[in-house]
């Protein structure tokens, strides 16, 4: 990863993984699960945690959104799609709330990096893209 898109992480609000992401902490994580079964341990997981509340949950799509209120504000957009049978990506879109400065120096990344570490302890892993 480079000088410029090692800024921009600090400089912007919003942060999100992806398979071919330019930053490796950032490319999608691979379980050994359905979708199902991933959507339902996500949903379990964001229940259990304090200041984590999900606002909205479709199966169909394989999205579930989530508001952060604990510590900075922030709003993430969870997918969960099957890959192959027994194979399931899941990716996070997390966009932090402005405040008088229009960056959270890191803060959205570090919410996606903490969401995988959990889902991690939850799902077995088969690799990162």
């Amino acid at each position: 990863m480079g000088f410029k898109q090692s800024m921009q992480t600090y400089i912007s609000n919003h942060s999100e993984t992806s398979d071919n992401h330019q930053d490796e902490l950032l490319r999608s994580h691979y379980y050994k699960t359905t979708s199902k079964k991933a959507m339902e341990a996500v949903r379990g997981l964001i229940n259990q945690l304090d200041g984590y509340s999900l606002t909205s949950f479709s199966e169909e799509h394989g999205e579930m959104s989530v508001s952060v209120s604990k510590g900075r504000k922030a709003f993430m957009v969870i997918t969960i799609i099957s890959v192959r049978p027994f194979e399931t990506a899941i990716d996070f879109s997390v966009t932090t709330e402005t405040t008088l400065l229009p960056m959270d120096f890191g803060y959205s990344k570090k919410l996606a990096l903490l969401m995988y570490e959990k889902v991690d302890a939850v799902l077995p892993l088969l690799k990162r893209n």
